[in-house]
């Protein structure tokens, strides 16, 4: 029986992928989603990508090969395990990966700015309210807004690890998913991956976002049947 197993994002939970498990477990293929330290279970020290590639690896070692999902900040685990421990897969699926680090552009700069300038500001009424507002629809970024003491130094240390000048070592076959319409990770990163990664083919999902385990479990879940079984 083939085995896939599947990395969930930041903040997520093997919960969110139900559906698509279920509709894999159909075809006869073993489906494992565990639970990634910090999220459900509270880390107790600093974690860089490393530490969490060591944790991992730990964990598959009863398994002697498999195919491997990664979304998002599973996403960036998945690049770095397949650059890591190639032996130990049969294939590689990236849906709306993280791990392409980009310039900030000036807006971006300015954002950061204001964000430094209203931290100074914590001690005011409703400073939480509105620091919510800002990540949520002005940056457009939540992960770091839901970070606290030690896992939000662990998100510092893990986006701050590029791993575009390593993806042309990929060299297991890649299957690379991307909502059109994904605003956290964007549609040319997925681009960028298929460039990088020679062995690779691209599937973009029209009516998806960021999440499409969420918004199109059935259509995601046929795409990486089909890749299971060639």
């Amino acid at each position: 029986m083939k085995t896939l197993i599947i990395l969930h994002g930041w903040q997520s939970s093997k919960e969110k992928w139900q559906k698509v498990k279920e509709q894999i477990e159909k075809e006869n293929i073993e489906v494992i989603v565990p639970d990634l330290p910090g999220f459900k279970t509270e880390l107790t020290e600093v974690w860089n990508l490393d530490d969490y590639l060591d944790w991992f690896y730990d964990f598959s070692l009863s398994k002697e090969k498999f195919f491997l999902l990664g979304h998002s900040f599973g996403g960036r685990l998945a690049i770095k395990f397949a650059l890591r421990h190639p032996g130990k897969l049969n294939g590689l699926i990236l849906v709306s990966a993280a791990g392409i680090k980009h310039k900030k552009t000036s807006f971006e700069l300015f954002l950061s700015k204001i964000a430094k300038v209203g931290n100074e500001f914590h001690f005011f009424p409703f400073f939480s309210f509105f620091r919510k507002i800002f990540y949520r629809f002005i940056v457009r970024k939540t992960d770091y807004l839901k970070t606290e003491g030690v896992l939000k130094e662990t998100f510092k240390k893990i986006v701050a690890e590029d791993l575009t000048p390593f993806l042309p070592q990929v060299q297991i076959p890649t299957l690379i998913i991307w909502g059109k319409n994904d605003k956290i990770t964007p549609l040319e990163d997925a681009y960028l991956l298929k460039e990088k990664i020679k062995n690779s083919e691209l599937e973009v999902l029209e009516n998806a976002g960021h999440s499409p385990y969420l918004e199109v479990p059935e259509e995601l879940a046929k795409i990486i049947i089909q890749f299971l079984r060639p």
